[in-house]
């Protein structure tokens, strides 16, 4: 019945941008809700940003596939200032994969011309030590996305700790909840016990915890949402946190992506 009556209240959080503007201050702004742009692979930049202008979303992950590896300085801020000019920030470029120095240079090249902090990158496993030393020379962190059970490089948080070893190197894990779920681990505990190594999520809701389960709706899946957010809360996470939508690759994901937004506020909502 909770989970009915969270469904409920979220979806009525999803608002044309006309009525958002007259929202007193709600309890889901205090975490950062974003989009990963992988959910939006099959449209461009503009349609894009005028979705998530409808959807209040505020955070966008960007892909290469918008703004290129070999992207001018010019072109990156004209990038941001579209972004800006609906409501948007860029807050986070990748993932990128690196499978050579060559490429680790190049990323870190690439983050720094856009001004970033952090980038999501998915080193080979050999470069690590490569990869620490350009965060130590850069200052720019790498958040490693994890892939779940798939076969993929870091299909878990363990990985990259076993790799890194220190979380304070400034490598750490871009952690996706729905694989981590998939892969058969309790999602609330590893936030809790290692939200030192977490400096950026990928969130979405799964059918099954295991490698047989895909992604649904936020609310629909078997994930512990209340149970997620609380971790988040309990640990003062203050990253982002962005939607990613793999259901319907070929359509348009608007309708999924506003249906996990709104069950994530009202879940938020509730907690905060």
């Amino acid at each position: 019945m909770k989970k009915i009556l969270i469904f409920i209240i979220a979806s009525l959080c999803v608002l044309p941008i006309s009525a958002q503007e007259t929202w007193k201050s709600h309890q889901s702004d205090n975490l950062k809700i974003g989009v990963a742009g992988f959910t939006y692979r099959k449209f461009n930049i503009d349609e894009t940003l005028a979705y998530l202008q409808s959807m209040g979303v505020k955070y966008l992950s960007v892909k290469d596939f918008w703004l290129p590896l070999n992207s001018t300085k010019e072109q990156m801020d004209a990038f941001k200032a579209k972004c800006a000019s609906y409501g948007v920030e860029g807050y986070i470029l990748g993932p990128i994969y690196m499978r050579s120095k060559e490429d680790v240079d190049k990323t870190f090249d690439y983050a720094s011309r856009y001004g970033a902090k952090m980038f999501i990158g998915v080193p080979n496993y050999e470069l690590i030590d490569y990869v620490i030393q350009k965060v130590h020379d850069t200052g720019i962190r790498v958040a490693i996305h994890t892939h779940g059970p798939d076969g993929a490089a870091f299909p878990d948080i363990y990985k990259i700790m076993e790799l890194v070893k220190d979380p304070n190197l400034g490598v750490g894990a871009c952690l996706d909840l729905g694989h981590s779920f998939r892969s058969g681990n309790d999602v609330a505990k590893e936030i809790r016990k290692y939200h030192k190594w977490i400096y950026d999520i990928h969130i979405k809701d799964e059918t099954a915890p295991s490698k047989a389960g895909h992604t649904w709706e936020m609310g629909r899946g078997q994930m512990d949402f209340m149970a997620i957010v609380k971790a988040l809360k309990k640990v003062n996470y203050q990253g982002v946190v962005s939607i990613e939508m793999e259901k319907n690759s070929d359509k348009n994901p608007t309708a999924s992506v506003a249906e996990s937004l709104g069950y994530l506020r009202g879940v938020c909502d509730a907690i905060y």
